[in-house]
């Protein structure tokens, strides 16, 4: 009994061991698990801490270029604004300081352009350079100028970055100008000769970027817009130059040519006055005889005589006529004819020259009328000139009406001025001769002006006696439509 009983309690024991075990091992079966998620998780977070280093690495480098973007901005906007303010070639480059080169990171620059006369590219700015590596320099300008003169010629870029093909290799430019890393942009202003910018560095720690390419490309544009200005502004200063030479050069001939049309118009009016009156004393004697003689105080005179005798006094009339309006207009134009001016009433004019062609209106059957504007009946004038302005106006558009037409007289009152219209309808005047008519002796090649007979002065007096009360006078025309001649009189 004791032995199946220990037998039991051994089976027992060996059975709460068995779970026991079991159970710790899987227990640890667990623990081995999270220790392998626990392994991955360890993993995990070091390949995130490594990505945020790389991440960080990679910020601060953006934020480096980018500080460096923007320095580099605005370098070049205070290089802009240096090299917009002149207008002359020579001092473009002398803006450009050594100090923007080296907030853009260079301490080297050259500036070339292309010498159409000597066939070469000559150097403009020269910064960072001995004489000896200039004088190597120019040496490859020389001696390469084909390969710049291309690179120029297509408007490219080479730098330490790329260099285009069939171009120098990077090894002879690092070479030949001295630069560990360098910028080489075209100067391609429209007119004139063109060139490059050169900027470089022999700092080893100094690596160019398509940032500073853009930059430098930035920068050799604006230079060449400014010497697009300059040239521009210099060809403007020289044409100016030009015209003011050639407007003072004509303003002294034309003032010449004023002095001497002056004389000849002085003489003109002195001939014309001296002639006329010389012309009155045999007209008058010619007038005289022949009135004398159609009274038949000499005796009696046959029929074709007396004819040819009134002829004789009607043309002697006609000469008078003409002589005293030469006379008139000589006087006026010497300043000789002093206006007397006195309150007139425009009414007691019209009614006067109403009368005084009244005879001639009715017999061609002529209607003649006048119309006078609300508070412009009075008029500041000399009686006797003013007078003769309404008869030779009224008296040409009685010539050129045929029979039945109209004539009237409108006289309104502008700002300062009293304006009068004279209207007919009349052949008219070509439009071409509108402002000859007022001058001397001239007439209007019509067929109507080869049946009526005039001097040609009676315009050019009434021109003369307007402008003598600072007024002006002008016409409006059409063929077959008649005219209208209008003048101005101040009313101060």
């Amino acid at each position: 009994m004791i032995p199946n009983f220990l037998m039991f309690c051994a089976m027992l024991s060996i059975v709460f061991l068995v779970i026991a075990l079991f159970s710790k091992m899987q227990l640890l079966k667990e623990a081995q698990g999270k220790i392998i998620r626990l392994d991955r998780s360890l993993e995990e977070m070091d390949e995130q801490g490594k990505l945020i280093m790389r991440t960080d690495m990679e910020l601060n480098k953006t934020q480096e270029a980018l500080d460096k973007k923007i320095s580099g901005l605005n370098t070049l906007q205070k290089l802009s604004h240096s090299i917009g303010t002149t207008l002359e070639e020579n001092q473009i480059f002398k803006t450009i300081a050594a100090e923007y080169l080296e907030e853009l990171g260079f301490e080297r620059c050259l500036a070339c352009l292309w010498d159409e006369l000597t066939k070469q590219f000559q150097i403009h700015l020269n910064i960072g350079y001995t004489d000896p590596e200039l004088a190597k320099i120019k040496t490859t300008l020389q001696e390469d100028k084909k390969y710049y003169f291309s690179l120029v010629h297509n408007g490219l870029t080479s730098s330490s970055l790329f260099n285009p093909p069939d171009f120098l290799s990077k090894e002879k430019i690092k070479l030949y100008f001295a630069a560990n890393s360098f910028i080489i942009s075209c100067v391609l202003p429209k007119e004139g000769s063109r060139g490059f910018f050169f900027v470089g560095t022999q700092n080893m720690e100094t690596r160019i970027t398509e940032g500073d390419c853009e930059l430098v490309t930035i920068l050799a544009n604006q230079i060449g817009q400014a010497l697009d200005n300059a040239r521009l502004f210099e060809k403007a200063w020289k044409s100016q130059q030009e015209l003011e030479v050639k407007v003072e050069e004509r303003t002294r001939q034309l003032s010449q040519a004023f002095e001497e049309v002056k004389k000849l118009d002085k003489r003109k009016s002195d001939f014309i006055s001296s002639v006329s009156h010389e012309l009155r004393t045999p007209l008058t004697s010619i007038k005289g005889y022949a009135s004398i003689l159609l009274t038949g105080k000499l005796g009696n005179i046959p029929e074709e005589a007396l004819e040819r005798l009134k002829k004789i006094n009607r043309h002697s009339d006609e000469l008078v006529h003409m002589v005293n309006d030469l006379l008139d207009i000589s006087r006026i134009e010497s300043g000789k004819v002093i206006m007397k001016f006195e309150t007139l009433s425009l009414k007691e004019i019209m009614e006067k020259i109403n009368d005084l062609f009244a005879e001639q209106f009715r017999a061609k059957n002529i209607t003649f009328s006048y119309q006078l504007a609300e508070h412009c009946d009075t008029l500041s004038a000399d009686r006797s000139q003013i007078e003769r302005v309404f008869i030779n106006l009224i008296g040409n558009a009685f010539k050129f009406t045929p029979e039945n037409g109209k004539i009237s007289v409108n006289v309104k009152c502008l700002d300062k001025n009293i304006q009068i219209d004279v209207t007919d309808t009349g052949f008219g005047i070509p439009e071409d001769a509108q402002e000859a008519i007022f001058e001397e002796f001239y007439r209007v090649e019509n067929p109507i002006n080869q049946e009526v007979k005039g001097t040609g002065l009676g315009l050019t007096l009434v021109k003369h006696i307007i402008e003598g009360h600072h007024g002006k006078i002008w016409v409006k025309s059409k063929i077959g439509q008649g005219s209208t001649f209008s003048f101005t009189i101040p009313t101060n």
